[in-house]
């Protein structure tokens, strides 16, 4: 059916304004590369909005990553606010599957095997978590098969059964009949998928794969919240839909039912997560699911971004790959068109190369150089070098060729973290302070590992070198006690390794990379070194954490460093760690960018640099997979296997160019013979190309974009970031926008578990189950909740502790027996959209007088006392926070809010309440004073005029500070 365009943005196409206006029913959005794909979704989204009164609650946007969510949710927060309509973001499902499917998860975490405080792995503690374990999954019988042989390190062995466990649950496949299967192999991996699932379970754990299995076992296993979601989520739409999955596929398929508004918008050309579990075959089938003329196509395929000669070069690119196979077609076919302009005529596809690695770096140089002095390049990050990977030897030694030759290189994903002075030197410093490291760390006689030349040559060395230096006096008298002490610890340290890194802080061989002044400066390159120090003491975090390690013991110690430096740390370094990565600044200023064509996906550069050009399509699937995707998988095979490589290696290069808008470069150090560069699959492309030198190349005629403003808004709550900011702005530098980890935290676990049971509480109430309420069910829910946050924290309340936390608990439903009806919503997130950025928060509403609704803060410390000056302080803080969340209600929900409380859990016989009248005047200046700091943080503005000395006790950064010179700050 076909749906006639409604004009509805000006700046919307033909085609665009055909998608945004068709609303009702499946569509299909084939976009293009700089076709305004997120332009027509974002114009789509507000127009359901406004022509058609959808409710937030109502609409399901799912992205690919959370930097093009947080894109989105600014994008179209900024057109509602054009166009004067006030709309909760925070109630609309938009993020990623990940995200949306774990607000389900918690949402209804009581009809899932997960329990309160669930531990929440990334791909690295995954695998940390598998590598610990590894001896239990070989000792499966024939577990080679899986894992790979005994020769394989340990490291590539737990990141082999990580892939194949990730498949198994991307594919929804079930434990029992992979056992049960007669292929081998296939057994094993089902051996190997129960006892991962057995581990997860015992730990209260769930990875990033299992958190979309478990959201699918929630729906098939729930047909009320599967009819609560579907009558809810009343439009649909998925970006990026050539990057989903099986089992995303499968609850959109849940959710979707069988009338369903549903938008998927993507480019089958730029299919690259294959390796990540996507299959291409969701794009490419997607109209088949629906009877003939009920899913509407449009095609956007109108370049707006790049010249026209870059737009016919990767249209031949890809017109140069046969796509059909026995009689079916494996792409959509297309024709790209630029759009209405006036362009140079000049070559803008060109290549750039040379016959050896030096003469190649030296023409790369000096072809920057030329963009720079006779072109159009006002800053280095109009500049992109793309890779097939960027740790490759060839990537690696033309950016350490760049930056020696004074051009600053942007490559967070590099494996360079290990290989930073700061970081070696810090290693270096750990090392020095253990002098016993070099005896214990062997295990037996002529036992080697390869990361100890590292530890020394690179890490010790240099730092003993530093230390002779006579600027470094201080931190030598320092360390030399604490060393000797190290060597015979005879009784228990009041610290960790994270304490010792604090205390390093203070003197100036590391605090010189801490300025401020550092992050005020344009360029991520001048707050690198701060930033990876702030890495390293998460990893330090983290490693504390895994090992239970709390303070150095002398009989723990001589472990505890084998365990950090021939375990964690090799580990690391064997599978490497980025560096930090902006989301907001995808292309610092003063850097070109050495990126992976899988990281530049989605972007846009001036100038892009292809590299790679040695490379061939490359097989990605192993006689493990064809026997799986043969036999065992929920559909039949889709793609040829044999032809796959081909697909994919086109659609990697096809994202590539299309990613420049000015200008397209290939590059590589040509090479006949054996590893032939250009390999022949680029060569006729290759060969056609003028080089840079010809004369007919002008530069100067070729005018360069600046690289787009992400403008990213970025969310700011009372209680994380006011409150913390003025207290003390260095320590949120710190801990808020550096990221540093903390050594000393102290697990709030009283209020924490009070607050959880209070919310099991309020949650059974608004599901109209009042009926299971029960002094035992409390006493239930405060214990599970305590053994799970206990296990989470590892840390511990005293008997008599916690026997006060569950009397107050006990004590509130007691208080409220009977008397819940006044409950209207409990712990929901509400958040406001601002010119300069998001205002959230979490609180409970309970039904005021009217039609308004009253704000309730449960706080289980010592009621305060109105008349105690010193308590005043603190109520005013807490009246502060309560008229934001008051000013957030109002503006975002359009209920009045009547009254302001704070309800102490902790009074036996009194008045538990305090309440404040809502004075609009004072929450208008609290809401200023807000906007003041933000404008302050977003302008890494943390200079303050003294330092808050009664904040300092239990301050990480209180050495560094001590050292530091407050002098003349202001």
């Amino acid at each position: 059916m076909t749906v006639a365009p409604v004009r509805f943005s000006s700046k919307a196409n033909p085609q665009q304004q055909q998608a945004i206006a068709h609303t009702e029913g499946a569509l299909l959005i084939i976009a293009g590369p700089g076709s305004g794909k997120t332009f027509t979704l974002v114009e789509r989204i507000v127009y359901l909005i406004t022509h058609k009164n959808v409710e937030p609650e109502n609409l399901f946007v799912v992205t690919f990553t959370d930097k093009a969510a947080q894109e989105l949710t600014t994008r179209i927060a900024n057109r509602l606010i054009e166009v004067g309509v006030r709309f909760n973001l925070n109630e609309m499902y938009l993020g990623t599957f990940h995200s949306i499917c774990l607000r389900w998860l918690d949402d209804h975490r009581e009809f899932t095997r997960l329990k309160r405080n669930f531990m929440m792995m990334d791909q690295f503690d995954q695998q940390y978590f598998l590598y610990r374990r590894l001896s239990e999954y070989e000792a499966i019988a024939n577990s080679e098969l899986v894992i790979g042989d005994r020769e394989q390190s340990s490291w590539n062995k737990s990141q082999t059964l990580l892939k194949w466990l990730n498949t198994a649950t991307e594919e929804a496949l079930d434990a029992d009949k992979l056992i049960n299967a007669s292929d081998l192999e296939v057994s094993v991996l089902g051996q190997c998928y129960a006892l991962y699932q057995k581990h997860l379970e015992e730990e209260n754990a769930i990875d990033f794969s299992t958190i979309q299995l478990e959201a699918l076992k929630l729906l098939k296993n729930s047909p009320v919240i599967l009819a609560e979601l579907r009558s809810k989520l009343q439009y649909l739409m998925v970006d990026e839909y050539q990057d989903t999955n099986t089992i995303q596929e499968l609850i959109l398929n849940l959710l979707a039912g069988d009338r369903p508004n549903l938008c998927v918008v993507g480019d089958d050309d730029q299919g690259l997560y294959r390796f990540r579990g996507a299959t291409i075959r969701n794009i490419l089938q997607f109209k088949d699911k629906f009877p003939e003329g009920q899913c509407q196509q449009v095609r956007l395929t109108t370049n707006y971004r790049s010249h026209p000669d870059i737009i016919d070069f990767y249209n031949r690119w890809m017109s140069g790959q046969e796509w059909e196979h026995d009689g079916q077609e494996f792409r959509y076919q297309k024709q790209i068109e630029p759009r209405e302009d006036e362009f140079p005529a000049v070559p803008t596809v060109v290549k750039v190369s040379g016959q050896t690695a030096q003469a190649w770096h030296e023409e790369v140089l000096a072809f920057l150089h030329t963009l720079r002095d006779q072109g159009n390049l006002t800053d280095w990050n109009q500049v992109a070098f793309l890779f097939r990977s960027v740790k490759s030897d060839k990537a690696v030694a033309l950016f350490q060729f760049l930056e020696s030759n004074g051009i600053n290189v942007y490559s967070p994903r590099s494996n360079q973290f290990f290989e930073r002075e700061e970081i070696r030197l810090m290693v270096g410093a750990l090392i020095f302070l253990f002098p016993q490291f070099p005896q214990i760390r062997q295990w037996a006689d002529g036992a080697h590992l390869k990361i100890w030349d590292y530890y020394d040559q690179q890490c010790f060395a240099l730092f003993v070198e530093e230390l002779r230096k006579p600027e470094n006096e201080s931190l030598l008298k320092w360390a030399r006690p604490i060393a000797k002490t190290h060597l015979t610890l005879t009784q228990n340290a009041d610290y960790a390794f994270s304490g010792l890194f604090y205390r390093l802080l203070q003197f100036p061989l590391f605090s010189r990379y801490l300025g401020e002044a550092f992050l005020k400066q344009k360029g991520i390159q001048n707050s690198r070194a701060m930033r990876n120090l702030a890495i390293f003491s998460q990893l330090l975090d983290k490693f504390e954490y895994l090992y239970t390690v709390q303070v150095l013991t002398p009989g723990f110690l001589d472990k505890n460093l084998k365990d950090l430096f021939n375990q964690f740390f090799r580990f690391l370094q064997d599978g490497g760690i980025d560096e930090y990565e902006d989301t907001s600044e995808y292309a610092p200023s003063g850097c070109v960018s050495f990126l992976t064509v899988h990281q530049s996906k989605g972007l846009e550069f001036p100038v892009v640099i292809v590299g790679s050009l040695e490379a061939v399509p490359r097989k990605q699937h192993t006689p493990l997979n064809e026997v799986l995707e043969n036999d065992y998988l929920l559909r039949p095979p889709f793609e040829p296997l044999e032809l796959t490589k081909f697909f994919d290696f086109r659609r990697l290069f096809y994202t590539a160019f299309s990613r420049a808008q000015n200008l397209l470069v290939l590059t590589c150090q040509e090479k006949q013979g054996r590893g032939q560069t250009p390999s022949k699959y680029f060569l006729d492309f290759y060969r056609e190309l003028i080089d840079w030198r010809d004369a007919s190349f002008n530069p100067a005629a070729i005018a360069l974009e600046s690289v787009k403003d992400v403008n990213l808004k970025r969310e700011y709550s009372f209680t994380s970031h006011l409150t913390l900011f003025e207290n003390c702005a260095e320590q949120y530098r710190f801990f808020k926008e550096l990221e540093f980890a903390p050594s000393e935290t102290n697990a709030i676990l009283f209020g924490t578990v009070v607050h959880q049971t209070i919310e099991d509480i309020h949650k059974t109430v608004l599901r109209g189950e009042e009926h299971k309420l029960s002094e035992e069910q409390v006493i239930r829910w405060f214990d599970s909740n305590y053994a799970y946050l206990t296990k989470r924290e590892r840390a511990y309340l005293a008997p008599n502790v916690k026997r006060a936390a569950l009397e107050q608990v006990t004590r509130y439903y007691h208080r409220n027996q009977g008397n819940w009806s006044h409950i209207q919503e409990a712990e929901v997130d509400v958040s406001l959209v601002k010119d300069e950025y998001i205002l959230s928060g979490s609180i409970d509403l309970i039904q005021g007088e009217g039609n308004t609704v009253e704000i309730v803060d449960f706080k289980s410390e010592k009621k305060l006392d109105v008349n105690n000056r010193k308590d005043r302080e603190k109520l005013d803080r807490y009246r502060r926070q309560l008229e934001v969340y008051s000013h957030i209600v109002e503006e975002r929900t359009g209920h009045t809010v009547s009254k302001m409380h704070l309800y102490y859990t902790s009074e036996e016989s009194g008045n538990p309440y305090i309440t404040f009248p809502k004075d609009d005047r004072s929450i208008d200046r609290t809401i200023t004073t807000f906007d003041q700091v933000v404008h302050r943080i977003e302008g890494k503005d943390f200079q303050i005029p003294e330092r808050p000395t009664k904040l300092c006790k239990g301050c990480d950064m209180r050495f560094y500070c001590d050292a530091k010179n407050w002098k003349f700050r202001n």
